[in-house]
């Protein structure tokens, strides 16, 4: 997440393999391959997956850029979606959802077709994460300016309830079972949200852990992996909220994703350019079994759980000139990295 800069973007799609006879089958070795140019202008934020469509949508700042995933083409666009942040699949419904962090609205639109249906008007304001409940079937965005959450009635098209926040939420993830897990990124806490009584439950300050961005779970063990600017990850219980495990990652870390297959979390290190490959030896043990090269600004990822392979979008910076503050990125600089035993 973050703030979205305006430059081209790059995906790096990055898959396992199986282990070499030297490995165990648990901890498969993971290397970047191949390479495909989408280029184009805008910067980008998180990417999403639609599994059974297989599409990955790529927010570029003021437009969602779709790939198809079995060819590497890009499909189609979704304009006008002003400073998109994110895109919630929700498959029951046949639809997806962007959220518009400087529209203040929410853009949905048809899976299949892949055209705009609505936009929807909500009282939050910078809508960043999104994501698609399946219990209540409601999207929630996350808002990081107004530090609360706004929860939409896709069936109506309206905003149907609010939930202040005890600071900024950034990246946020369901369990499945009516329970929303939202990162506090001011404050380094981690907030319990009931999705259907739409309050918060808990909140748990992550120790050790500044500016959480990042958020991923293991809903079979009830495990939480958020990712924090001081250069670690943070496992929660999310049973109790007690922290499980700290483990070392690398530098500007805004994404993570988990294999539950493979019981492994991915770090996506934005300034180190690196990903950190975290195995789950058991719910109360995690061990580093990989730091994998990516590129700088590779910093949000996710993953396609059926062919295990991850995807991180960025671009190539270019020299940066005196008195620039950040560094300008090189345009029209795309790839997708794949993976090869």
């Amino acid at each position: 997440m973050k703030h979205i800069v305006l430059f081209a973007a790059c995906v790096a799609a990055i898959a396992g393999s199986f282990a070499s006879e030297a490995k165990t089958a648990h901890n498969p070795t993971y290397s970047v391959t191949a390479h495909l140019a989408l280029g184009g202008t805008g910067g980008w934020d998180y990417p999403s997956i639609d599994r059974e469509h297989h599409h990955l949508f790529l927010s570029r700042s003021d437009h969602v850029e779709i790939v198809d995933l079995r060819t590497g083409k890009d499909v189609g666009t979704l304009d006008a979606t002003n400073g998109v942040h994110g895109i919630a699949v929700a498959a029951p419904l046949n639809r997806g959802y962007a959220s518009n962090g400087r529209g203040n609205s929410v853009s949905e639109f048809d899976l299949v077709t892949l055209k705009r249906l609505r936009d929807i008007a909500i009282t939050g304001q910078n809508p960043d994460a999104i994501l698609f409940e399946p219990g209540t079937q409601h999207v929630f965005t996350f808002n990081g300016r107004s530090n609360d959450i706004s929860v939409i009635d896709p069936v109506a098209g309206t905003q149907i309830g609010s939930i202040a926040l005890q600071g900024n939420p950034e990246f946020a993830v369901a369990d499945g079972k009516g329970h929303i897990f939202v990162n506090i990124e001011s404050s380094g806490d981690l907030a319990e949200i009931d999705a259907k009584a739409m309050t918060v439950l808990q909140t748990w300050h992550l120790d050790n852990c500044e500016e959480p961005s990042g958020l991923a779970m293991d809903i079979e063990h009830a495990r939480l992996f958020s990712v924090c600017g001081n250069q670690r990850m943070v496992v929660t219980d999310a049973n109790d909220g007690r922290q499980v495990a700290s483990v070392a990652i690398g530098d500007g870390p805004d994404g993570v994703a988990f294999d539950p297959a493979r019981k492994l979390a991915f770090s996506a290190n934005g300034q180190s350019g690196n990903l950190t490959i975290v195995h789950e030896d058991d719910p109360e043990h995690f061990s580093v079994v990989q730091t994998l090269a990516t590129q700088t600004g590779a910093r949000t990822i996710t993953i396609d759980p059926d062919s295990h392979k991850l995807y991180l979008p960025t671009a190539l910076f270019l020299p940066k000139a005196e008195g620039e503050k950040r560094a300008k990125m090189k345009p029209d600089s795309f790839t997708v990295l794949s993976i090869g035993s």
